[in-house]
Protein backbone atom coordinates (compact mmCIF):
# COMPACT_ATOMS: atom_id res chain seq x y z
CA UNK A 1 0.00 0.00 0.00
CA UNK A 2 1.34 3.60 -0.66
CA UNK A 3 1.04 5.70 2.12
CA UNK A 4 0.37 9.93 0.66
CA UNK A 5 1.38 12.66 2.96
CA UNK A 6 -0.16 16.47 2.93
CA UNK A 7 2.43 19.09 2.44
CA UNK A 8 1.08 22.40 3.19
CA UNK A 9 4.13 24.00 1.58
CA UNK A 10 3.77 22.42 -1.90
CA UNK A 11 2.21 23.58 -4.84
CA UNK A 12 0.41 20.98 -6.66
CA UNK A 13 1.33 22.53 -10.32
CA UNK A 14 -0.50 21.35 -13.38
CA UNK A 15 1.44 21.82 -16.26
CA UNK A 16 -0.50 21.71 -19.76
CA UNK A 17 0.67 21.95 -23.11
CA UNK A 18 2.02 25.64 -24.24
CA UNK A 19 -0.12 27.81 -26.33
CA UNK A 20 -0.73 27.26 -29.80
CA UNK A 21 0.32 30.13 -32.36
CA UNK A 22 -1.59 30.57 -35.21
CA UNK A 23 -0.33 32.21 -38.41
CA UNK A 24 -1.90 35.66 -37.82
CA UNK A 25 0.76 35.61 -34.80
CA UNK A 26 -2.23 35.38 -32.01
CA UNK A 27 -1.90 32.48 -29.17
CA UNK A 28 -5.00 30.80 -28.83
CA UNK A 29 -5.93 28.35 -26.40
CA UNK A 30 -5.08 24.80 -26.63
CA UNK A 31 -8.13 22.24 -26.73
CA UNK A 32 -9.55 21.21 -23.98
CA UNK A 33 -8.02 17.99 -22.44
CA UNK A 34 -9.48 15.22 -20.72
CA UNK A 35 -9.56 15.45 -16.76
CA UNK A 36 -9.56 12.03 -15.68
CA UNK A 37 -8.43 12.75 -12.17
CA UNK A 38 -10.50 10.45 -9.50
CA UNK A 39 -12.40 13.39 -8.06
CA UNK A 40 -14.03 14.33 -11.19
CA UNK A 41 -14.81 10.82 -12.08
CA UNK A 42 -16.46 10.61 -8.41
CA UNK A 43 -18.67 14.28 -9.53
CA UNK A 44 -19.38 12.01 -12.91
CA UNK A 45 -21.24 9.49 -10.67
CA UNK A 46 -22.75 11.30 -8.02
CA UNK A 47 -25.56 9.84 -6.95
CA UNK A 48 -24.99 6.36 -7.64
CA UNK A 49 -24.62 3.82 -4.89
CA UNK A 50 -21.42 2.05 -4.75
CA UNK A 51 -18.66 0.81 -1.47
CA UNK A 52 -16.01 2.90 -0.52
CA UNK A 53 -12.65 1.71 0.70
CA UNK A 54 -10.66 4.10 3.27
CA UNK A 55 -7.29 3.14 5.03
CA UNK A 56 -5.52 5.29 7.63
CA UNK A 57 -2.27 5.77 9.18
CA UNK A 58 -3.67 5.10 12.73
CA UNK A 59 -6.86 3.01 13.79
CA UNK A 60 -9.85 4.70 13.42
CA UNK A 61 -11.89 1.58 15.56
CA UNK A 62 -10.28 -0.82 17.70
CA UNK A 63 -7.76 -3.19 16.10
CA UNK A 64 -8.76 -1.13 12.82
CA UNK A 65 -6.83 1.51 10.43
CA UNK A 66 -9.97 1.01 7.13
CA UNK A 67 -13.20 2.49 6.99
CA UNK A 68 -15.76 0.84 4.36
CA UNK A 69 -18.58 3.16 3.67
CA UNK A 70 -21.54 1.89 1.63
CA UNK A 71 -23.25 4.80 -0.05
CA UNK A 72 -23.47 7.73 -2.44
CA UNK A 73 -21.06 10.12 -3.81
CA UNK A 74 -22.72 14.16 -2.65
CA UNK A 75 -19.77 15.98 -3.61
CA UNK A 76 -15.79 15.63 -4.69
CA UNK A 77 -13.20 18.17 -4.43
CA UNK A 78 -9.69 18.00 -5.58
CA UNK A 79 -8.51 16.71 -2.27
CA UNK A 80 -11.44 15.67 -0.39
CA UNK A 81 -15.02 13.69 -1.29
CA UNK A 82 -17.92 13.83 1.01
CA UNK A 83 -20.35 10.26 1.24
CA UNK A 84 -24.05 10.20 2.32
CA UNK A 85 -24.17 6.27 3.75
CA UNK A 86 -27.21 4.41 2.55
CA UNK A 87 -28.27 2.98 5.89
CA UNK A 88 -27.69 5.38 8.23
CA UNK A 89 -27.82 8.64 6.40
CA UNK A 90 -24.74 9.34 8.05
CA UNK A 91 -22.27 12.09 5.82
CA UNK A 92 -18.93 11.93 5.96
CA UNK A 93 -16.33 14.06 4.87
CA UNK A 94 -12.68 11.93 3.42
CA UNK A 95 -9.73 13.39 2.62
CA UNK A 96 -8.68 11.93 -0.83
CA UNK A 97 -5.52 10.82 0.58
CA UNK A 98 -7.11 8.25 2.70
CA UNK A 99 -8.88 7.29 -0.32
CA UNK A 100 -7.86 3.48 -1.96
CA UNK A 101 -10.77 2.62 -4.13
CA UNK A 102 -14.29 2.33 -4.84
CA UNK A 103 -16.79 -0.59 -6.34
CA UNK A 104 -20.47 1.28 -7.69
CA UNK A 105 -23.27 -1.07 -8.03
CA UNK A 106 -24.15 0.27 -11.94
CA UNK A 107 -21.88 1.23 -15.10
CA UNK A 108 -19.90 3.84 -14.33
CA UNK A 109 -19.90 7.49 -16.43
CA UNK A 110 -16.64 8.80 -17.50
CA UNK A 111 -14.82 11.14 -19.82
CA UNK A 112 -15.95 10.63 -23.34
CA UNK A 113 -12.85 8.33 -25.19
CA UNK A 114 -11.31 9.80 -28.29
CA UNK A 115 -9.51 7.69 -30.69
Amino acid sequence: MVQYYWNPNYQNQHVGPPPVTIPSGRPTAPPPREESYIENILRLNRGKPGTFHFSFEHAVEAGSNTKVVRGIVEAAGRDHVILSDLKTKDRYLFPMIYFDFAKFDDELSYFPQRP
